[in-house]
């Protein structure tokens, strides 16, 4: 079916709209995701400083949080397992780190190799975590959390 020279318009036009919208939705995302990430650095090292205020202003109330042995925690738990020193992480780097946002949800994957000293015996964690994120009162909140064994 031929386009007149007005349907062509329309659709460079509506191209163009699109590829705008585009473009505005990615530099929207882009500081969701560095903010993101500031979380996510934050949440490690409050893990490593065991900080009970920054745990809890990191993580959502309604926090479910797996380990890769297959326990969940709430958020009350989470906190008091490394406040109270029965998950004790003395370092903590995150590796192949991804971000990807969709509205007030971020999705970020990684890498987690740290040293830890749990019941007082040192030892080597090397695990792949799955962290969902929710933009809480503007803020991003840990909303859930899940980690998987990974080989050596």
């Amino acid at each position: 079916m031929p386009h007149s020279r007005r349907h062509l318009g329309l659709l460079a036009a509506g191209g163009f709209g699109a590829a705008a919208l585009l473009a505005k939705t990615v530099a929207a995302q882009a500081p969701n995701e560095a903010a993101v990430t500031t979380a996510v650095e934050s949440l490690r090292q409050a893990m490593v400083a065991a900080d009970r205020a920054k745990l809890e202003a990191l993580t959502a109330p309604q926090l479910s949080y797996g380990h890769s042995s297959g326990r969940l925690e709430d958020q009350a738990q989470f906190v008091a397992g490394i406040v109270e020193g029965r998950s004790v992480f003395r370092s903590i780097n995150l590796s192949e780190q991804t971000v990807s946002v969709t509205g007030d949800v971020a999705v970020v994957r990684h890498i987690l190799t740290a040293e830890t000293m749990d019941g007082g015996r040192p030892g080597n964690v090397r695990i792949g975590v799955l962290l969902v994120w929710q933009k809480q009162g503007g803020d991003w909140k840990l909303l859930a959390r899940q980690a998987v064994p990974r080989p050596a």
